[in-house]
């Protein structure tokens, strides 16, 4: 047995030596170490075999004192990060900063007030029947999952039999339960479970399209090839385009943008660029002049407009710049918001496919994001981006010619937009509402996946709770006007229908619907009333699926598909909010609030600047950028300091309580599957209630 003991060790990997240095007790360092192998316990002193290496005791007591040293590391770094955790949220309750103290607020205090009120009205009998359910349990009354199995079954069938106070008014809510509350919570959950199925299948189609414009390689073709400039060819399709920058005291991107804009590959005789600015602030408005002024001395063919009366927000901004009488000279024009930086090639990779094509009235390019990867928060919002993108609107672009405009990024044929009937100020999603109204007139969209612009994603949560807000109000408020205007229309009925169900119905209605009804209220409703239940694959296998579908834009991301699943489903609070507001015209749904920005690409793209164009024409003064830089510095961090921290949002948090008092439910049915998600979800409403995810401030 002996031969073949050391045939077997000798092809077997032994570990390399470990070598301690120990000057003294305190103060040692390690040059190698190597988990000891089954080996090391085999042989003794007597019986090594022949080439083999005998490892000493107190060697391999040091590995394990040294194992046991790392494992105390991280043991003491879980725990003063869970203390540091523990004082963050201490310091932030006792600050008192809700989402109600917030005077910007979209929401209206009253609707807001109404919404918060049901949700702690489901909180408070939650922890009731929590209490009622764990006294049952412990008198004998035990639930086997899935089925409901009662011990004390007699009392409810058998008049006769003996039963204790307890015991009685059990069986009367059991009886209650069965009778007249199950049937009407199984109903709902299943009617969000047909809506989860469709939608589900909606997501599938459109990655299967995905799917099938990247196998045959489907994309966008113009009609004229990139002419460079500096060539001389005067043969290039180079029309009229202005450029618009609306901006609204956004100072911390001004510079960025306008740099950009300003190096378009673009002939300057055949470009104006208008910034927009709707500012306030006196200071920002001199800023951005002064900038402006800079750039015209550089030889930028760009003008300064600054509304006094701002009325209709964005929308507003850019009507009124459409209304100046040199416009009529001007083919096309392309949009960037405040935040945006295109690449100097953007026109001519997207102006060309108007050429020969007189019914396309949008050419609109996809984003990129210059802090994706900036915090928890950023990367969550990438995925639902790249989704949107590269699948929704890439095969609504190729399908269809429709998809929503993006509001930036995107280049307009003029006579699309007078014929539309231009820009109003009806909804918050002005954007949606004219390529709505262009599809209407038979205009016909282009979406270019492979033509990116660089901007920002929110960092706070505050910031993106509102320009969430914003985002599924108005397409409800805009739903609610123009259904006339679709139902006679002269599109086809198969567009109509697109419109109504697909479009409006389905992604913008549904979605926030059952995502908030079906997993915030239904499945923890359903702990305290097991006669209605949820599948299994309707908690986990369908969601842990269509969260997979929706990270494949972002693969890199994959990580983060199981918080993706969890934030999605808490945001679904703030959706469903949103959505009934703007579908009932509830609260301040015509509010504007502009989204934050924090300008973190500003510093390497003034660098680029000062580099490029090192040179100034005679006679003007050289604008100081450091110094420029330096005041808006300080006046953010002026500004911080009044009014920027972190808040505790009653709706989030009281909803993580609901959860986690369901969770506790579901462990005495013994649910696994449901108490998990439970349970998670519950922790993902309680970070996002405590403003624990996204820009954090000291």
């Amino acid at each position: 047995m002996a031969p073949s003991l050391y045939w077997w060790a000798k092809d077997t990997h032994r570990g390399t030596p470990v070598v301690v240095k120990m000057e003294n007790p305190n103060n040692w360092s390690m040059v190698e170490l190597e988990s000891p192998s089954e080996e090391d316990f085999m042989y003794t002193n007597d019986s090594v075999p022949k080439g083999g290496r005998n490892k000493n005791a107190k060697q391999l007591t040091w590995v394990l004192l040294l194992k046991a040293h790392k494992a105390a590391g991280c043991l003491t770094s879980i725990a003063s990060t869970f203390f540091s955790l523990t004082s963050v949220i201490r310091r932030r309750v006792a600050a008192g900063r809700t989402d109600s103290t917030d005077t910007t607020e979209i929401e209206n205090p009253a609707v807001k007030s109404r919404f918060y009120s049901c949700i702690k009205v489901f909180l408070w009998l939650s922890l009731l029947l929590l209490g009622f359910e764990m006294a049952a349990y412990f008198k004998g009354w035990h639930f086997g999952a899935p089925d409901l199995q009662l011990q004390y079954l007699y009392t409810l069938t058998s008049p006769l039999a003996v039963k204790s106070v307890f015991d009685s008014l059990y069986s009367n809510w059991v009886l209650i339960r069965m009778e007249y509350l199950a049937p009407p919570l199984q109903f709902l959950a299943n009617v969000c479970i047909v809506l989860f199925l469709i939608q589900s299948l909606d997501r599938l189609i459109l990655c299967l399209g995905c799917f099938w414009i990247k196998f045959k390689k489907i994309k966008p073709v113009c009609n004229q090839k990139i002419v460079d400039l500096e060539s001389g060819d005067g043969d290039g399709y180079f029309p009229m385009v202005i450029v618009q920058i609306p901006m609204c005291n956004e100072k911390e991107v001004y510079q960025q943008s306008i740099a950009a804009v300003c190096n378009l590959d673009w002939p300057k005789g055949n470009l104006l660029i208008q910034i927009l600015d709707d500012s306030d602030d006196p200071t920002t408005q001199s800023l951005i002049n002064e900038e402006v002024n800079k750039w015209q001395q550089e030889g930028a063919n760009i003008v300064y407009r600054h509304r006094v009366i701002r009325e209709g927000y964005k929308a507003g901004n850019l009507k009124s710049a459409m209304n100046c009488s040199y416009v009529k000279d001007y083919e096309f024009v392309t949009i960037f918001d405040a935040d945006f930086q295109p690449m100097p090639d953007f026109l001519k990779r997207t102006v060309p496919h108007f050429k020969d094509n007189e019914e396309l009235g949008l050419v609109q390019a996809r984003w990129s994001f210059v802090n994706k990867d900036e915090n928890l928060l950023t990367r969550l919002q990438l995925i639902n981006l790249a989704f949107h993108f590269e699948v929704e609107q890439q095969v609504n672009g190729i399908f269809l010619n429709f998809f929503g405009f993006n509001g930036t990024a995107g280049v307009w044929r003029i006579k699309a937009l007078e014929d539309s009937g231009g820009w109003l100020e009806r909804t918050t999603v002005e954007d949606m509402d004219i390529a709505v109204r262009a599809h209407l007139k038979g205009w016909k969209f282009v979406f270019l996946n492979d033509v990116e612009c660089q901007c920002e994603l929110p960092e706070s949560y505050e910031a993106y709770r509102k320009q969430q807000h914003r985002w599924h109000s108005g397409p409800m408020q805009l739903f609610r006007l123009c259904i006339p205007d679709i139902i006679q229309s002269k599109i086809s009925i198969w567009k109509k229908g697109n419109m109504i169900f697909l479009f409006f119905l389905l992604r913008k209605l549904i979605l926030p619907f059952y995502s908030f009804t079906l997993f915030c209220i239904i499945l923890p409703m359903t702990m305290f009333i097991p006669e209605a239940t949820l599948p299994t694959w309707v908690v986990s296998y369908v969601p842990a699926t269509m969260s997979f579908l929706n990270i494949l834009p972002a693969p890199k991301s994959f990580p983060f598909i199981v918080p993706y699943l969890l934030f999605e489903n808490t945001m679904s609070v703030t959706k469903f909010n949103a959505m009934i507001s703007g579908l009932f015209q509830l609260g301040s749904a015509y509010e504007w609030v502009v989204t934050k920005k924090s300008g973190r690409s500003s510093e390497g793209d003034l660098s680029s600047l000062v580099e490029k164009h090192p040179k100034h024409q005679r006679g003007s003064s050289e604008p100081n950028l450091v110094e420029m830089r330096e005041e808006i510095k300080k006046q953010e961090q002026r500004a911080d300091r009044k009014k920027k921290h972190n808040r505790i949002y009653t709706k989030e948090l009281t909803l993580a309580f609901l959860l986690l008092t369901a969770s506790a439910r579901s462990l005495l049915s013994a649910q696994g599957i449901h108490f998990y998600f439970l349970l998670f979800q519950g922790i993902s409403f309680l970070l996002v209630g405590l403003d624990l995810i996204g820009e954090q401030v000291e």
